[in-house]
């Protein structure tokens, strides 16, 4: 069953922005309040690249391609997680993947397609 649904990919033109969108439907709230979340991305041809992380606290880090551009943040009474994505490039073009990690288990969403172009 699914876990993770990421939704809120599309196409947009360079300079643009959007938000990803992630949520945990089926985790118990206390339990993905205390776990860490995280964006990965693909591209073809390309291995998973990391793209940013959330800690339980809120602590941020992000990908050296996306810092100063991207920004990650949870709702926890929502069960989400966001990425907001501004100044988009032709390069973050990918499939973009929800991560959750804690001392259970560890899931990744299906992935939802973004991609930059003019």
């Amino acid at each position: 069953q699914v876990q993770l649904m990421e939704s809120g990919g599309g196409l947009v033109q360079p300079g643009g922005s959007l938000r990803l969108s992630c949520r945990a439907p089926r985790m118990i709230l206390s339990v993905f309040s205390n776990t860490e979340m995280a964006w990965y991305r693909q591209a073809p041809g390309n291995q998973r690249e990391f793209v940013a992380h959330i800690t339980s606290d809120r602590s941020t880090k992000y990908g050296d391609s996306v810092k100063g551009r991207f920004t990650v943040s949870r709702d926890n009474g929502k069960r989400m997680v966001y990425l907001q994505m501004d100044s988009l490039r032709p390069e973050d073009t990918a499939v973009y993947y929800c991560n959750s990690k804690n001392e259970y288990n560890e899931f990744w969403g299906q992935g939802t397609q973004v991609t930059v172009s003019s």
